[in-house]
């Protein structure tokens, strides 16, 4: 296969020490400096000539592309400290260039810049990438990583409060390809990375950017106006990014399919830009200060494709809202209003009018009680989930008639969620200690 004969002519020309080891986990191997060949042909040669009938028994005999199939639902660590060390053959699968052409080496401690250094100057094919969580990565390992791996589509980068704007503007200047950038939590990101991303990353598509606190509004239209292909874009609690970025993106990125804007500082004024986006999808509104239910009841009139909206910590927003919603969201499937204004109005209002909601999360709403939570399920031919979480005015003993009546439904309560916690632990093999205590 192609598969085969890419890791044999990739195992021909790399040292042991290449790929798995290079990432600098580096368990003892007593058979390391075994000077046995180590391409696949190898194996199959010696397979050829084994003349013990136990020998093809073994899973070495599968093909080499089911086996490479096998070990990537591995992780790297996992191939590198275990797969790996099993036998040559499988050292070589494991440096199978497939392997290293997306590489997720979020959480591990052991990463740093010089780790980087080696993956860009060893393994120039790699398009993904995900270093979330690597407090030893800096921007000059990123830096070295972009510079070497033009091919580079797709980067990760979470919760890296140690990178700056230096690696994001590598990243644009030497990777023109990226359709991803997420970098969430990076807080010393500026409007300089942003801008270097508009003008050099036209392809970008997908940009999560919440939390990123030193981001403003010039930055956002930069971005919004050099990437007009992009359809996922994320902001949480960016708090210098105002209504004219909602309307920039609106503008200028006609693609968009999923927007989430939560607990940024905007406005129903911004928010009403969004439905000239005719392929929104999915809709995060969550914890915005001045939303109006009239602005909301417009954006699900003009954006028919809406199939989730999510529009929690909204206290503004009332039963008549959610009653247009029911009625307006012919494609919507689901709906959340946790803390939201809401009483069993709301409920019956989507039970009653709604034939796509599959999922309502009305969770503290203080309002909600036995009718509403009855009627919805009663009513509702579509309804899957819903979430009543501290709706306490909800009696416990109504839901457990209700989860008798309704099997096809989730009911989400704190009784209810502890329960199937237990059930599941059950299932896999708990049980609880009846010993006494002393």
């Amino acid at each position: 296969s192609s598969s085969s004969s890419s890791s044999s002519s990739g195992s021909s020309s790399s040292s042991p020490a290449d790929g798995c080891c290079a990432l600098g986990l580096r368990p003892d191997s007593s058979d390391s400096s075994d000077s046995s060949p180590s391409g696949l042909n190898h194996y199959d040669d010696c397979q050829a000539r084994s003349s013990d009938p136990a020998d093809h028994l073994s899973i070495n005999h599968l093909p080499s592309s089911i086996l490479l199939k096998v070990l990537s639902h591995l992780t790297v660590k996992e191939r590198c400290l275990c797969a790996s060390l099993v036998c040559k053959y499988w050292r070589d699968l494991c440096l199978d260039f497939q392997f290293w052409k997306q590489i997720d080496l979020s959480g591990l401690q052991q990463v740093n810049d010089d780790l980087l250094v080696k993956i860009a100057s060893r393994r120039q094919n790699v398009t993904e990438i995900t270093i979330s969580d690597c407090r030893g990565v800096h921007d000059h390992g990123v830096t070295s990583l972009a510079s070497h791996c033009p091919g580079l589509q797709k980067y990760t980068a979470y919760r890296c409060k140690q990178l700056g704007d230096s690696s994001v503007i590598a990243l644009a200047t030497h990777c023109p390809l990226l359709v991803k950038v997420h970098v969430g939590n990076q807080d010393k990101l500026t409007d300089a990375a942003l801008k270097k991303l508009g003008s050099n990353c036209s392809e970008l598509r997908d940009v999560h950017l919440g939390q990123c606190y030193g981001i403003t509004d010039e930055g956002m239209m930069a971005l919004a106006g050099g990437c007009p292909k992009l359809q996922k874009l994320y902001l949480q609690e960016n708090k210098m990014v105002t209504d004219q970025s909602v309307r920039a993106v609106a503008e200028h990125c006609p693609e968009l399919q999923f927007v989430g804007f939560m607990g940024c500082p905007v406005t129903s004024q911004g928010v009403i830009h969004l439905t000239a986006l005719q392929n929104l999808t999915v809709l995060d509104l969550r914890h915005i200060s001045e939303l109006n239910n009239e602005t909301v009841m417009e954006v699900v009139r003009k954006c028919r494709k809406l199939s989730s909206l999510n529009l929690c910590l909204n206290w503004s927003i009332n039963d008549r809202c959610v009653e247009i919603i029911a009625k307006e969201g012919r494609s919507l499937k689901e709906l959340y209003l946790v803390s939201c204004k809401i009483t069993d109005h709301a409920l019956i209002a989507i039970g009653q009018y709604s034939s796509t909601i599959e999922t309502v999360d009305a969770g503290w709403c203080k309002d909600i009680t036995d009718q509403g939570a009855t009627q919805i399920a009663q009513s509702s031919k579509s309804l899957r989930y819903l979430g009543l979480m501290r709706c306490d005015k909800v009696n416990e003993e109504t839901v457990e008639r209700l989860v008798v009546q309704y099997p096809h439904i989730v009911f989400s309560t704190v009784m209810q969620d502890c329960k199937r916690t237990l059930e599941r632990a059950y299932q896999m093999g708990w049980s609880p200690n009846t010993s006494n205590s002393s």
